[in-house]
């Protein structure tokens, strides 16, 4: 059990318009005025979506996050781009963020 706990530190939320296929949990993407929806592999992502509803989702914009992560992620300020299956990965040209913890179950603490 981890006695560190990142859990809704400077969480900043935003509610937008869900493209079809945005899932509770993935990176996403602003796609149109006030809309996210699903990053393709390699893109800059701008979040993280919680649960659609009604055609609308709100995404965690800022603050620690936990994002799945795909390959081999380094602790500190990294750049970041999304793995095109919900998660992201470690990418030359990226999104600049601070990974405070890697998982064992496949997954990161991230700070935006």
């Amino acid at each position: 059990m981890n006695k560190i706990s990142f859990d809704d530190i400077g969480n900043v939320m935003a509610t937008f318009y869900a493209d079809e296929g945005v899932e509770d949990g993935q990176v996403v993407k602003v796609t149109g005025n006030g809309t996210v929806g699903a990053c393709a592999e390699g893109d800059g992502f701008c979040g993280v979506a919680g649960q659609v509803r009604k055609g609308a989702v709100a995404v965690q914009v800022g603050g620690f996050m936990h994002v799945k992560v795909t390959g081999e992620v380094e602790l500190g300020r990294v750049k970041l781009a999304a793995d095109g299956k919900g998660g992201v990965k470690a990418a030359e040209d990226g999104v600049q963020a601070l990974v405070v913890q890697v998982e064992q179950d496949g997954k990161a603490v991230i700070c935006l």
